[in-house]
C-alpha cells in the first residue's frame, strides 16, 4: 500500500524523532513547521546544524565546546585562572555562568563515573584535571558534579585523587536537589550552592 507521506518529509520526521525528548508527534509538528517556513528559514536551520558539526571543537584546556582553542573563558584575562569549577557536561557550564557570580574557569569531564553504565574514571577527563592541578597553577577546585549517585561518586573519586595536592578541593553546597541535574537548576539555587561550597 502506498504511503501518503512524501519520502523527504518522512525522512525529516524520522531524523527529528532521533533527537532527545522529541517523540513521533513532536517530530511531525516540527517537520510540518519547517515545510511551511520560508525557504530562507529552512536553509538557515540547515546551515546552523552543519556549523555545529564543522565549526566547533573541544577546548584543549577545559574541554568545553568552543570555536577556538583555547576557549574564550580559558583565554580571558578577566577570569581567575587559579579557581577551576569541575562539571560533568558543557550544559553545566551554562548553568553556572547564568548565575553571573562565578569568575573562575572550568573543567568539563564529559560524564560521570558509572560502573553500571560502564563509565570508568579513564573514560572521563579526570587525568587532564589532575595534570592541571598538579602543575601548581590551581589554588581551588570546585566540584560541581550533579547531586546524584554518579555525581557524588565522581566528586569523591576526584577529591581523593587530588588529596595529595596543595589545591583546596570544595564541593557545591547542598541546595541542589538530590537526583537532579545541574543544567536544570535555577540561578538562585546555583548561586547559593556556589556561595556555600565546603571543603571535602
Amino acid at each position: 500500500m502506498p504511503t501518503a507521506l512524501a519520502r523527504p518529509l518522512a525522512r525529516l520526521i524520522d531524523e527529528l524523532s532521533k533527537l532527545p525528548g522529541v517523540g513521533p508527534k513532536t517530530a511531525q509538528r516540527l517537520a510540518y513547521h519547517i515545510l511551511r517556513a520560508p525557504g530562507a528559514d529552512a536553509e538557515s536551520l540547515a546551515a546552523a546544524v552543519r556549523a555545529v558539526k564543522t565549526d566547533l571543537r573541544y577546548c584543549g584546556v577545559c574541554f568545553n565546546i568552543a570555536e577556538a582553542d583555547p576557549c574564550a573563558v580559558c583565554s580571558s584575562d578577566e577570569r581567575d585562572q587559579r579557581v577551576v569549577c569541575v562539571v560533568e557536561e558543557p550544559l553545566d557550564v551554562l548553568a553556572v555562568e547564568r548565575t553571573g557570580r562565578y569568575k573562575g574557569v572550568y573543567h568539563v569531564l564529559h560524564g560521570a563515573i558509572s560502573p553500571v553504565n560502564g563509565v570508568r574514571p579513564d573514560d572521563l577527563r579526570i587525568a587532564e584535571l589532575a595534570s592541571r592541578v598538579r602543575s601548581g597553577a590551581v589554588d581551588e577546585v570546585i566540584l560541581a558534579t550533579n547531586p546524584n549517585l554518579e555525581g557524588e561518586a565522581t566528586a569523591m573519586y576526584i577529591a581523593q585523587l587530588l588529596g595529595t595536592t596543595t589545591a583546596l578541593v570544595t564541593r557545591l553546597a547542598r541546595g541542589l536537589p538530590m537526583g537532579g541535574d545541574l543544567e536544570y537548576a535555577d540561578e538562585v539555587t546555583v548561586s547559593r550552592a556556589l556561595e556555600g561550597r565546603r571543603a571535602l
